[in-house]
């Protein structure tokens, strides 16, 4: 079993990135306070998911150590779509706050689509709503999904080039894959997207420069899957059979064919965090 060694040039350290990031928010972020200027996010938490709750605590830990005021709201599982929506609208109209989270899944009663919708895209700091994803679309400014800007990020600060190499992206979310493959774009890749209806599968991930793999499965890809000399980001957030974190490729499978490979946890997931902190900074600018 190898281990995770953070000084490992293979090794993409989403830990120490986020760090940087973070550091420079709270630099920004006390600036802007010092001419009379507060960010504030408010997150809003809806029953008692335990999964949630760590995800919640984590931004608000991520907002102390930025800077930027957190204002919490944690509703009852019961509570209704009619009085999420009030209170979105609330603060949709609330100049004190810059951003709108509501961390997701919601209870089964909610229709989470509406909610979404329902916050302004100025606030829209998750980058999930449709005006953020048509100016994502269309290269207009504007937020952008968090995990797949920090997937750009973790690249270019680790002097990783994109331009011209051939990405593939296995997964096609709306919060990951489908927003991903636009970024990439831009950065004048050359993009393929894989998903459960295609096929030959492990035939195209076996050409990609850069693979990123964000399918949901259990060390699903193998050496046989990846290129020489390759770069993988690996989004997967699963549990093995003895229920220890891993991500979506088998690791220690990969590890001696790439060139670099982001560890599960500590790869992606940092870096997730860490863009929504810059989206919130962002906001005061919108």
């Amino acid at each position: 079993m190898s281990t995770v060694n953070e000084m490992d040039p293979k090794i993409i350290d989403g830990k120490r990135i986020s760090k940087e990031i973070k550091e420079e928010i709270r630099d920004k972020v006390s600036k802007l306070n010092r001419e009379g200027k507060e960010v504030a996010l408010a997150v809003i938490l809806v029953g008692e998911n335990p999964a949630s709750q760590v995800y919640v605590r984590n931004k608000q830990k991520a907002c102390e150590f930025t800077g930027i005021k957190s204002l919490s709201y944690n509703l009852p599982e019961d509570t209704s779509e009619e009085e999420l929506l009030d209170l979105i609208e609330e603060l949709n109209h609330r100049d004190d706050v810059n951003g709108i989270l509501v961390q997701l899944p919601l209870p089964k009663q909610i229709n989470e689509e509406r909610i979404l919708d329902r916050i302004d895209p100025k606030k829209d700091v998750d980058g999930f709503h449709p005006v953020s994803v048509g100016n994502l679309s269309i290269g207009r400014p504007g937020y952008v999904s968090c995990t797949p800007a920090g997937i750009i990020e973790l690249l270019k600060r680790s002097d990783i080039p994109m331009d011209g190499k051939n990405v593939v992206i296995v997964g096609r979310s709306n919060i990951v894959g489908k927003p991903m493959a636009i970024l990439m774009l831009r950065e004048n890749a050359t993009v393929t997207i894989c998903h459960s209806h295609t096929k030959n599968m492990r035939e195209i991930t076996s050409q990609a420069d850069i693979l990123v793999a964000a399918i949901g499965k259990p060390k699903f890809f193998k050496k046989e899957d990846v290129k020489e000399g390759a770069v993988v980001i690996d989004v997967g957030m699963d549990r093995d059979e003895n229920n220890k974190l891993c991500g979506d490729v088998d690791f220690d499978d990969v590890y001696d064919k790439v060139s670099h490979i982001t560890p599960v946890p500590g790869g992606v997931g940092p870096m997730t965090i860490a863009m929504l902190m810059s989206n919130v900074l962002h906001s005061i600018e919108i």
